[in-house]
């Protein structure tokens, strides 16, 4: 396998995708492999290259944990302890739960939060606190530890928690347990620390089909801790190093106890029917492919993606950032990452067969499921069961900010065994696995997409 290989694939995907621009890194056999293309922007293209800084959205939770684990690490917070210890002022729609819950709750998604509260807190230091003062607004979707639900609210409130045991902002509390010691010179979350850098911006695709400009580039400052580091290729494969080794930095400074990252890449919940893995471990998604255990974490943002794999027991870890919307940029990044997996490892990562369409079953399944700010529609046409997934109307209407688009009617198709388990056949969210949720009388009552619960509000489709 030669560098120019993965140069090459990652050209040719580009292409058939239409992604403007894009950095891939490949950490194996002890040394790193650079795959930069493209262009920042289509308005302003400046070629990207191995620093260029890409917005990596929930990648950002790997660091947020890890600092977490960090102050584990020194006795300054303790797993199991209510997350009230160190942010007593925390107030929720159910008190019950703000009583209970744990810090290890948030870190591994079972603290029964809703996905995120859609509110704007400003720039200022205050953010975080305002933020975790609006947390009674977010809906409670189950009891705490009951089950595993993705939720970016839990996240910034875990960044609120560092900011209460640091006395610090959580962005500089993460620049100086993390980023600074490591040599992460180009990861950092505010803009005045980035304008003056190469960055990419992201791209969305308008109904004619055109690439435009994402207008907004990242999400609000409370939304930092579960999903604002910015961040380079040639960093993002040294992060990756520091969680394959030991906690120690490359000039031998100790940053986290080697068995904490172990820990964290440990089974501590199990996910079911989900395509981004078998398990959570602390904050890492976890599944095997081919056999071989993954620890990997996505992410997105308006308009951008990312992917972070890594294959512990192979050192080996893939990243890849590219900046087009989600029909583009999703499918762009799950190729090249599983062309690296089995180019690299001959591990080969597919999506399992659906079962014919059974019109009996459709009936059970189609409606209107929703979250906060998202809805999925399942109905069916002639190919069989459709999905479409979208932002609701009522809050594109408030929003000042610009909006990722809706993406598109998708194929969608069952699953062999009794677990009610679908897998997405087309469109920008081909390959994303999930499952139906039934009541104790055995009616489907929410659909499960990429860790997240929606209810289901509708039988109509």
């Amino acid at each position: 396998m030669t560098d120019v290989e993965l140069g090459e694939f990652v050209a040719g995907m580009a292409a058939k995708f239409g992604v403007p621009g894009a950095a891939v890194g490949v950490w194996v056999d002890g040394r790193e492999i650079f795959a930069p293309h493209g262009v920042t922007s289509i308005e302003n293209p400046v070629p990207v290259d191995r620093d260029t800084m890409f917005v990596l959205g929930s990648v950002s939770k790997t660091f947020t944990a890890t600092a977490v684990m960090r102050l584990v690490a020194e006795g300054k917070v303790e797993l199991d302890a209510p997350v009230r210890r160190y942010v007593p002022e925390l107030m929720l729609g159910d008190d019950s739960a703000a009583a209970e819950m744990t810090v290890l709750n948030l870190l591994n998604h079972t603290a029964g939060l809703g996905i995120r509260l859609i509110v704007e807190t400003g720039d200022g230091d205050d953010a975080l606190a305002e933020y975790v003062a609006r947390l009674k607004e977010l809906d409670q979707i189950g009891p705490v530890g009951a089950r595993a639900s993705y939720s970016q609210a839990g996240y910034n409130l875990l960044g609120r928690v560092i900011e209460k045991v640091t006395g610090l902002t959580f962005e500089k509390a993460v620049a100086q347990l993390l980023l600074d010691p490591i040599g992460l010179s180009h990861s950092r979350y505010l803009l005045s620390e980035i304008m003056t850098r190469r960055f990419a911006v992201g791209h969305n695709r308008g109904a004619d089909g055109a690439l435009t400009v994402a207008s907004q580039w990242k999400d609000t400052r409370a939304n930092n801790p579960g999903g604002g580091i910015v961040s380079s290729v040639a960093d993002q494969l040294r992060w990756a190093r520091f969680q394959l080794g030991d906690g120690h930095t490359e000039s031998g400074e100790r940053v986290v106890p080697a068995e904490v990252l172990a820990r964290m890449k440990e089974q501590t919940v199990e996910l079911h029917g989900s395509s981004l893995g078998d398990a959570f471990g602390i904050c890492w998604f976890l599944r095997a492919v081919d056999g071989v255990r993954v620890a990997a974490h996505g992410g997105s943002s308006n308009g951008q993606f990312a992917e972070l794999v890594t294959v512990p027991e192979r050192n080996f870890a893939i990243t890849v950032m590219s900046n087009a919307g989600p029909d583009d940029g999703i499918q762009f990044n799950q190729a090249v990452a599983r062309w690296a997996l089995e180019h690299y490892l001959g591990l080969i990562d597919k999506d399992p067969e659906p079962l014919p369409f059974n019109a009996a079953r459709a009936e059970e399944i189609i409606g209107d499921y929703e979250i906060d700010a998202m809805t999925l529609t399942i109905g069916t046409d002639e190919s069989g069961l459709t999905v479409a997934c979208g932002i609701k109307p009522e809050v594109r209407a408030v929003s000042e900010a610009e909006l990722p688009p809706d993406l598109p009617v998708a194929g969608l198709g069952l699953l062999p065994g009794n677990r009610d388990e679908y897998i997405v056949t087309g469109g920008g969210l081909q390959g994303q696995r999930g499952f139906f949720t039934r009541d104790e009388t055995g009616r489907i009552v929410g659909a499960d997409m990429a860790g997240r619960m929606f209810n289901r509000v509708s039988t109509t489709a």
